[in-house]
């Protein structure tokens, strides 16, 4: 089959698509063709194994895993001897650790994967997973967004910022997203109440006070967010830094509170639990995809170096089938 692989850390041009080895299900997975994966700045992160502690479990000389890729839609192709929920010719999506930026690729049966919605493609699918599982933690469990208060989300118009825009404003929260320029007018249909371009003002100087901050991009630090935060004030951030750390220390001493909250880590169940509410929410359209680029796998250089740029709207998107 053919996949994006790289043997070694570096920039977009030590990916290759190669031939490798179709995987074989054990007894407990599933072998799916991928129709459409995304590439995110998490893989730009695992790419360049850069914060350098990303060795640690990648790799520390070279990654082990060869090949990148993290959400995916695409065709159940076969299914081991004990496999239960799935079947082959099941359309599914859902997100693994890694491997989904080749032709086929193998998860576990109790993986965050689920059966699609009807009617959705396979490329709008794709853009769901990760931004998904990563705001709904933010908003729902960390920030406990209710309606009534005033959230500021920094990054609205990227994968995560997108999702979580719309998400805030069906919570009943009262929105207001930070984006470029050019961007201003998705960010509101996605429901924004109040826009900031980041090109004409900073957002940290505009005077306003919100209940709850959520930093998708890592753009305003926690020093900076306090001035415009209400005196119990939460500050949320999926941007790991090295400063965050002692702030998040400090949280016991002092009402406005700073969280870095990795949800890569949480227990599959609860992801789970959250895809069949994504679902939910895809059927009774809730939810619209936000799609910036589409490449194919052979392009798989390009689309690194667009992520890799910084300005992509919404998510970028790999097709394979």
């Amino acid at each position: 089959m053919k996949a994006a692989i790289y043997a070694k850390y570096g920039s977009p041009e030590v990916l290759e698509v190669a031939d490798i080895p179709k995987p074989i299900p054990g007894p407990n997975e599933i072998v799916v063709q991928v129709h459409a994966t995304t590439v995110t700045p998490v893989d730009i992160a695992f790419l360049r194994a850069k914060p350098w502690f990303n060795r640690l479990f990648l790799g520390l000389r070279r990654p082990k895993n060869r090949v990148l890729g993290s959400e995916f839609a695409g065709e159940v192709e076969s299914v081991g001897a004990d496999v239960k929920s799935f079947a082959s010719g099941d359309r599914i999506f859902g997100e693994t650790m890694s491997g989904t930026q080749a032709e086929y690729v193998c998860v576990q049966e109790d993986s965050p994967i689920i059966h699609m919605p009807e009617g959705i493609s396979y490329q709008d699918a794709a853009t769901f997973p990760y931004a998904f599982l990563t705001a709904l933690p933010f908003l729902r469990d960390a920030g406990k967004i209710h309606p009534g208060q005033r959230l500021l989300i920094v990054g609205a118009s990227g994968a995560i910022g997108s999702l979580a825009v719309q998400m805030a404003h069906l919570f009943g929260a009262t929105v207001t997203g930070v984006c470029s320029t050019k961007n201003v007018d998705l960010v509101k249909r996605l429901g924004a109440d109040t826009v900031i371009d980041y090109t004409q003002s900073v957002p940290s100087e505009s005077g306003q006070k919100y209940d709850v901050i959520f930093d998708a991009v890592g753009k305003l630090p926690f020093d900076k967010a306090r001035k415009i935060l209400t005196p119990n004030g939460k500050y949320l951030t999926a941007f790991f830094s090295w400063g965050i750390f002692p702030n998040m220390a400090l949280n016991p001493f002092r009402a406005q509170k700073a969280k870095l909250v990795t949800t890569g880590l949480r227990k599959v169940a609860a992801k789970k639990s959250d895809l069949k509410l994504l679902v939910e929410m895809i059927e009774q359209g809730k939810l619209r995809p936000v799609i910036d680029h589409t490449y194919a796998l052979s392009e798989i250089q390009e689309a690194y170096c667009y992520v890799e740029t910084g300005h992509k709207v919404g998510n970028v998107i790999v097709t394979l089938a």
